[in-house]
């Protein structure tokens, strides 16, 4: 999308967005809900709460606790099951103004291909994510983002069920995010989601007890953008693919840290909450950033502050 002489469009591993902002799964709905308070036409797509292959009803109560700087949740999955999901759910998705990513989760590399193929089967689905790294369910669901072996045969797995575009969601609570990433890569993913949220739990002090029905949880929100920085940093230093840089983004230049560190795109997911027109007011801002500066794209700072971002992707110039 054009705005003010400046190409805000982004190609995601295939995807073609119209801005480079994707809302976070599970913190945007279908776009429905927030369809009243934004204009969903300047987002740039919505990924949608992740899907399984059985109904998960979800872990006890409570399951959102709010930090100082962030908020805590620990939802577990919660969602209806992949045939109830096609069955009442996809059609409505034709109707929204952006691009719709589905999001997979399971509990077994067949579990992610099943879903995977009958989710991106539908027309209304432009692309999937793979989420590998729920923090916030049994030991199980996460596994397979912390172990680079496990990742490549998931990825290949769904790989082998669609063509549509893959983006991993990668977790942070790894000893080497780059080395998950190579092996994403590497299996067939054409972008990576970095990152999904940290693992941490809050304890009530009166009641001597921790404050989330599941004990731990997931962290998002301010508190881990540095953190998702760095990911972003190390993992585009690594791939050559593209990134959705994500984590605590709340204002334009929480935004261009991501670009900077080598992200072509960023993801908005707890923000949303306090305010479903950040994505837009990002967007405008990227427009009115990039004009002041001469600059046409957001590929022209994409990178720009990683020293080991232009070898890693020399290979992206020699091709155009």
């Amino acid at each position: 999308m054009v705005e003010r002489g400046v190409d805000l469009g982004v190609d995601i591993g295939g995807l073609r967005l119209r801005y480079p902002t994707l809302m976070g799964s599970g913190c945007y709905g279908s776009g429905e809900e927030f369809a009243a308070f934004a204009d969903l036409s300047k987002v740039g797509g919505i990924v949608l709460k992740s899907v399984t292959r059985l109904p998960r009803s979800g872990n006890p109560m409570p399951r959102l606790v709010n930090t100082s700087a962030g908020l805590l949740n620990a939802i577990g999955l919660q969602n209806p099951g992949i045939d109830w999901y096609l069955e009442h759910e996809v059609e409505k998705f034709a109707q929204r103004p952006c691009k719709i990513v589905g999001s997979v989760a399971g509990f077994s590399v067949a579990d992610y291909a099943y879903v995977c193929e009958r989710l991106a089967a539908r027309l209304e689905i432009a692309a999937i994510e793979l989420n590998i790294s729920c923090p916030n369910v049994a030991s199980e669901g996460e596994t397979f983002a912390c172990d680079p072996r496990l990742t490549a045969e998931v990825v290949r797995a769904a790989r082998g069920v669609t063509k549509k575009t893959l983006i991993v969601k990668l977790s942070p609570n790894v000893t080497d995010i780059a080395a998950v990433a190579r092996e994403a890569e590497a299996a067939g993913a054409d972008a990576l989601a970095v990152i999904n949220t940290v693992r941490g739990m809050g304890i009530d002090v009166e009641r001597w007890r921790p404050r989330l029905g599941n004990v731990a949880g997931g962290l998002s929100g301010p508190a881990i953008r540095p953190i998702a920085v760095l990911a972003v940093y190390e993992v585009a230093r690594a791939v050559a693919i593209p990134i959705v840089g994500q984590g605590g983004i709340e204002t334009l230049s929480d935004a261009l840290e991501f670009f900077l560190a080598g992200a072509s795109a960023v993801g908005i997911g707890t923000a949303n909450f306090t305010d479903p027109r950040i994505p837009e007011r990002i967007a405008d801002g990227l427009a009115e950033y990039l004009a002041k500066r001469g600059l046409r794209s957001i590929s022209e700072i994409v990178g720009k502050a990683n020293l080991g971002f232009a070898s890693a992707h020399e290979y992206e110039g020699d091709a155009g």
